[in-house]
């Protein structure tokens, strides 16, 4: 009996040890998609486009139906682009949904200014999948069309 009751205190160790691990990485995401959108405010497209692995993959509305692979430096010259047409791009972060290991789900609000004046404010969803510290997918979902009148 006393052999049962040791094995079941370890088990009860280990499992319980293993726990602790999820939250730990869920904290460390939740704070890398925190400075992604510290980079992304502060228009740091160099930085930002460092925190996703060499060639990425996406879904985004803007790209097509399909998973896009793009590379940090396309990442980069795709923001770079954006933020010629639009100087005050900025993302405003609604929620941060930590999920699991290596996902975090982002609700934000991306908005801009044309230089003709012309305004943008974009509600969207994105799922990051982090692996060993870095942004393997980017996935996004928006409502690409444009209102009819």
């Amino acid at each position: 009996m006393k052999k049962v009751i040791i094995v079941l205190i370890t088990i009860v160790s280990l499992i319980s040890c293993n726990n602790q691990n999820p939250q730990n990485m869920d904290s460390k995401n939740t704070e890398l998609v925190k400075q992604y959108f510290t980079h992304f405010n502060n228009h740091d497209w160099k930085k930002m486009s460092e925190m996703y692995i060499p060639t990425a993959e996406f879904k985004d509305p803007s790209l097509g139906p399909r998973i896009v692979k793009q590379t940090r430096a396309e990442i980069e010259k795709k923001y770079s682009e954006l933020n010629q047409i639009f100087p005050d791009l900025k993302d405003k972060v609604i929620q941060v949904y930590p999920s699991g290991e290596k996902y975090v789900i982002v609700e934000f609000v991306s908005s801009g200014t044309a230089e003709d004046d012309s305004t943008f404010e974009l509600p969207i969803c994105t799922i990051f999948t982090i692996e060993n510290g870095l942004i393997t997918k980017d996935f996004s979902y928006f409502d690409n069309f444009e209102e009819q009148e």
